[in-house]
């Protein structure tokens, strides 16, 4: 079996998040970059596949800019067997319908049995990437899942939903996303920092994939302003001096909270 696991460098949840406000984008010098926790769960249920049977080949999947080498190698420390990264300046704030266009070209020239992917990243929270990607692939998509298991030709697993649980499944290939529910991912122990160096590692850039990301013939979203997030306001103070709970009413009243 062949597993593709998409894995996406972003910067640090616990550290300064800030946007360019010349290009919209994120400013990626404002804190560390790492990749995705929600990528690492994903990419430890492929791993998890391959310690069980022993015969099934992991690849990572990266779109990024060509400085991400090393958090992309991260996912061959941690077991991986190879990495796919696909660099190319003009991919620099690429929306989401770019994005899959480039990722599902380059799942194609792999041929894989199932694509696993987290169900949001941290940073675009965009998650529409597993539906987008299934749809260029012609792959059913299971998405959202807190459980998965692979057996004869399938893939299933549970998914939450309001007020209970669904069972789903889907003939392979297919492409799967997965939430937090599932088990965090193995930190890279120092025999399997050392193997990384040695796996192939493979960069190719939008003429590999022959797409153009300047085609005025395909619909793209555009960045028309971008400003800072204002100061948070101070907050209302009731002071109950005997008619603290009619004030109370009357404030969430007037503000339509009650």
């Amino acid at each position: 079996m062949k597993i593709a696991v998409l894995v996406k460098e972003v910067p640090d949840t616990y550290g300064d998040r800030k946007l360019n406000l010349e290009t919209g984008l994120a400013d990626r010098g404002a804190s560390e970059a790492v990749l995705d926790e929600i990528g690492e769960r994903a990419l430890e249920v492929a791993l998890t596949q391959k310690d069980s049977d022993g015969d099934t080949e992991v690849t990572v999947i990266s779109m990024a800019p060509d400085t991400a080498t090393a958090t992309i190698r991260k996912g061959l420390a941690m077991g991986a067997d190879n990495a796919v990264h696909v660099a190319d300046e003009s991919l620099a704030g690429a929306d989401l319908g770019l994005t899959a266009e480039v990722l599902a070209a380059a799942l194609r020239r792999g041929e894989f049995d199932l694509v696993v992917t987290g169900n949001v990243s941290t940073d675009g929270n965009g998650g529409m990437m597993p539906a987008m990607l299934a749809e260029h692939l012609d792959y059913p998509h299971v998405t959202g899942l807190s459980t998965v298991e692979l057996a004869d030709g399938k893939v299933s697993g549970t998914r939450g939903v309001e007020g209970g649980k669904q069972q789903v499944s889907a003939e392979l290939p297919a492409v799967i996303s997965i939430t937090e529910a599932l088990p965090e991912a193995r930190f890279p122990n120092f025999k399997g920092i050392m193997a990384a160096k040695k796996k192939p590692f493979e960069v190719i850039s939008l003429s590999d994939l022959d797409i153009d990301a300047e085609d005025q013939s395909v619909a793209r979203s555009i960045m028309v302003t971008v400003a800072e997030k204002p100061p948070r306001e101070a907050g209302e103070k009731v002071v109950d001096e005997g008619n603290g709970g009619v004030e109370l009413a009357e404030y969430l009243t007037k503000n339509r909270l009650a």
